[in-house]
């Protein structure tokens, strides 16, 4: 801003002091510095001018202390207006947008007016054009009956001779005994059919009165159930009271027959042939009902397995009443589904639902079904399945179902001993020991087994024998053949090298004997043989091989 400009807008008077003169000059640069900073380049007034100027203002009452009581009346005068001309200003701007608004409003009613008018002339046409197409649509319609009518009514079936009869070659389609054939043929599949309908569809006319009649014939039956049930009544209530006449009469007939019958109710005399009467005209309605429910049980167990939901039919046939579907049919019905790629086993699903709810029951599933759900977790190579309900659920163990578990461990190294503690427990329950002691014997519990042949006592040496050649252990040998636990050995040590000699185990016998040699021993004392008492282990092994082992 030039000087020009700042002397333009200058109200301080002259001063000639050179403190006031300083003064003015620190103000006019201040008024240049403010200008330039807030950037005041319009021409006519602004807020940033009247702010500038009130703040130098203040500055010179501040400084010119001998004017400052009038200077400062002259400021709030000065500022009241300002504020007064401002909020004219803005009162001034609202009323005139206000008046712009009254102003525009006749003119946007008639605009609105007139798009009225334009949308209802729109509705018209397209009403009119609605009522045209409607009524072109009806007219095809009707067209279209009276054609469909003509048709129907004129239409006959043509056949065009030229074409060839099909099933026929040429040669028999002029041939009289070959067309002759061919119509009894047609005659026959026609009849058929015609019969195949008459039995496979019935008129929905058949139907209702089917329904009808059921209606009818089930009040009937209701009316019916009434009156027993009343006669029934009557009957009991007869025959007690001659029962009490018959005792009344066979007795002095000292009292009343009135006393007579209440001093029998007291003492309930015929309380035992009441209860024969009512067994006896007891038209027990529960066993029909029951019946119902077993065969809605197999229906519904059967739509499960046509829709293919086999888990819910497994739990339904798991909760069927009195286990009417726990039995070797529905097993069979679950095979033939076979395995579905992406699901579970329908048949392992079967055998879970039913084993899981054996202790539901009165009675454990049976050895059949027991035996055939074994069988399948282990193919499916489910073992903990079997583990879990050989060991927690309610099962009918038996032989097969033992052996089966042992062949299974017999092919799987890894879970052999698994395998041979279930196979044991299931031939312990089942009272087979020989094969639970071989059980106990092939897990190498060797104590276990001596004390299980203490506790059973029903081994014989032949027994004991068999068990060394399915199962030669050198500890089980040597614990057979010594005392235990005070007792004397169950076999001879002589007599099991001979059988093991015999039985085409030498190795076996061969490397006993060196276990005893080495233990110092040289003199075997056999009570069971008295041809090998006294000899060494040298000469048991040369009369060995003189006899051919």
């Amino acid at each position: 801003m030039s000087v020009q400009e700042i002397n333009k807008h200058a109200v301080l008077p002259p001063i000639i002091s050179r403190s006031d003169k300083e003064f003015l000059e620190s103000m006019q640069r201040y008024i240049i510095a403010e200008t330039e900073r807030v950037g005041c380049n319009e021409e006519g007034p602004a807020d940033e001018y009247y702010i500038i100027y009130r703040n130098v203002f203040d500055k010179v009452i501040e400084y010119v202390t001998a004017y400052k009581s009038i200077l400062t009346s002259i400021k709030k005068e000065y500022d009241a207006f300002i504020e007064t001309i401002k909020e004219s200003q803005k009162t001034a701007f609202c009323l005139h947008g206000k008046l712009k608004a009254l102003a525009a409003e006749p003119i946007a009613l008639v605009y609105h007016r007139k798009r009225t008018i334009q949308l209802e002339a729109k509705m018209r046409v397209i009403e009119n054009n609605s009522s045209q197409i409607q009524l072109q649509i009806d007219q095809m319609k009707q067209l279209r009956a009276e054609y469909d009518a003509k048709e129907v009514k004129y239409h006959t079936f043509s056949k065009d001779p030229s074409k060839p009869i099909p099933g026929m070659t040429l040669q028999e389609s002029v041939s009289l005994d070959a067309l002759t054939k061919y119509l009894k043929h047609l005659e026959d599949k026609y009849a058929e059919i015609k019969q195949v309908m008459l039995k496979k569809y019935v008129p929905v006319q058949r139907k209702a009165d089917l329904d009808e009649e059921m209606m009818v014939t089930l009040k009937r039956r209701d009316l019916a159930e009434n009156l027993n049930k009343e006669l029934q009544f009557r009957h009991q209530r007869l025959q007690i009271i001659s029962n009490a006449l018959t005792s009344w009469v066979k007795s002095d007939m000292s009292s009343s027959f009135q006393d007579f019958v209440e001093q029998i109710q007291k003492t309930k005399d015929l309380h035992g042939d009441q209860g024969i009467i009512e067994e006896l005209l007891e038209d027990d309605p529960g066993k029909a009902k029951e019946a119902e429910i077993l065969l809605s049980y197999i229906e519904r167990f059967n739509e499960l397995m046509l829709l293919g939901e086999y888990e819910k039919a497994a739990c339904f046939a798991a909760h069927s009443p009195r286990r009417i579907l726990q039995n070797i049919g529905t097993v069979n019905k679950f095979k033939a589904v076979g395995k579905i790629r992406g699901k579970p086993f329908p048949l392992l699903l079967f055998f879970e639902a039913i084993f899981s709810t054996s202790h539901a029951c009165r009675r454990p599933i049976d050895a059949e079904l027991t035996l055939e759900g074994i069988q399948c977790g282990l193919s499916e190579k489910r073992l903990d399945l079997v583990i879990n309900w050989v060991t927690q659920e309610r099962l009918t163990f038996s032989e097969e179902a033992g052996d089966v578990i042992y062949d299974y461990g017999e092919q799987d190294t890894y879970n052999k001993a698994k395998c041979l503690a279930l196979a044991q427990m299931i031939y312990t329950e089942c009272g087979l020991h020989k094969k639970a002691l071989l059980c106990l014997c092939k897990q190498g519990q060797i104590h276990g087994a001596m004390e299980y042949i203490q506790q059973f006592k029903d081994f014989t040496s032949d027994d004991l024998m068999d068990l060394i050649k399915l199962c030669p252990h050198t500890e089980l040998i040597q614990c057979l053949t010594r005392e235990w636990n005070g007792k004397p050995p169950s076999l001879s040590f002589g007599l099991a090298i001979l059988h093991l000699f015999s039985v085409d185990m030498k190795k076996v016998g061969i490397k006993l004997l060196q276990e005893i040699s080495k233990g110092g021993k040289e003199k075997i004392f056999v009570t069971e043989a008295p041809s090998l008492r006294g000899l060494s282990l040298s000469e048991i092994r040369w009369r060995a091989y003189q006899r051919g082992f």
